[in-house]
């Protein structure tokens, strides 16, 4: 049987990764880059739709790829309304909202209106995005918060998350939906989920909000201290928000956004990177229990994964704190690609049943 063609697109903020898969096997990737210089011309990042267009057909060209041949197209789901995890067919309202940025601009609103204009052009094809980072399986109970007007909110790394906890099941020869799963996932920023029975019923909002500290995020912090500091008079609102996202964790405690530095040094011996590594593992360990607790100790498996899950003294670290509630399991780094790719596919075969945005 012939197998299925699958393009994958995924917009970041100065790359566009595509990648064409045969079933499982990628055939093609490109890791097309983009300078600042080029990209300032178009202002909002919505603008750069045909830009970025031209420039993947134009690499599948020269890769001697036929687009005529691509059974589908999956694109990176960016900042849409919150929604349950699945793959979504790209229909109009979907891409009035990718086009608006309900929630935000984001690079990866781009996926779907760029995966969307190439399948127009293959009479086979169809268009979809699978798993943004606004999926939304949260109980009731813990979007509560002590105030009013306040309630938290999920934004994780879902396409990675749901990724490794099939991955996972797969490997135990068991259905991702029969398990009970923690996923830690840990990069640029920090995101642990309590997947219960397929379901993400708690997580962290690993973008802006609470959770471990990252590379990059302040995560958690003593709301009085942060109250104070907002009021100083020292710091303007976009200040601030930079402190919590961009200039926080790693950046602010030890001036570098690379856990590998931080990891080089603190094997040199010195105390300062230490401790913070430390801290880290140990707030990734903590929030990992909290999860433990909301699947009442019921837990088939924790599982460390993203690029940070390459450091095997942190991993360790967790696992020490951790391993009493269940066995963890380490995939380092997180393959967007052959995840995208992976809900194609399962459509095609019809494992999956594309959702409807409504």
């Amino acid at each position: 049987m012939k197998p299925y063609r699958i393009l994958v697109i995924n917009p970041g903020s100065t790359s566009t990764k595509i990648a064409v898969f045969e079933d499982e096997k990628m055939i093609f990737s490109e890791n097309i880059k983009h300078s600042a210089e080029e990209l300032s011309i178009f202002g909002y990042i919505i603008y750069q739709h045909k830009f970025r267009r031209e420039l993947i057909l134009h690499k599948l060209r020269d890769a001697k790829i036929d687009i005529s041949q691509i059974d589908i197209i999956v694109g990176r789901g960016g900042l849409v309304k919150p929604i349950l995890s699945g793959a979504y067919e790209i229909n109009d309202r979907l891409k009035e909202d990718l086009l608006n940025g309900v929630q935000g601009e984001h690079a990866s609103n781009l996926g779907g209106l760029i995966a969307d204009d190439i399948a127009k052009s293959i009479p086979k094809a169809k268009a979809y995005i699978a798993d943004p980072v606004v999926v939304d399986e949260m109980q009731d109970v813990a979007r509560i918060t002590g105030h009013l007007k306040i309630l938290r909110k999920s934004i994780f790394h879902a396409l990675n998350q749901k990724s490794v906890a099939r991955r996972f099941a797969k490997s135990r020869n068991e259905k991702y939906e029969n398990l009970n799963l923690i996923v830690a996932h840990l990069g640029g920023g920090i995101s642990i989920g309590a997947h219960l029975k397929g379901k993400v019923i708690d997580v962290n909002n690993g973008l802006d909000g609470d959770g471990p500290f990252s590379p990059e995020r302040a995560g958690s912090l003593p709301t009085g201290s942060l109250t104070k500091l907002c009021f100083s008079n020292k710091y303007t609102y976009e200040e601030v928000k930079k402190m919590l996202v961009g200039n926080g964790g790693l950046m602010s405690l030890m001036g570098t956004l690379e856990a590998r530095d931080v990891e080089i040094m603190a094997a040199d011996g010195d105390a300062r990177a230490k401790l913070i590594q430390d801290a880290m593992c140990y707030q990734v360990g903590k929030y990992i229990g909290a999860m433990a607790a909301v699947l009442k100790g019921k837990v088939d498996g924790i599982i460390i994964t993203g690029g940070i899950a390459h450091n095997k003294y942190l991993c360790d670290y967790v696992g020490a704190m951790v391993g009493f509630i269940a066995p963890v399991q380490v995939y380092p780094g997180e393959d967007e690609m052959a995840a995208l790719a992976a809900n194609g596919l399962m459509i095609l075969t019809g494992e999956l049943k594309p959702m409807i945005y409504e």
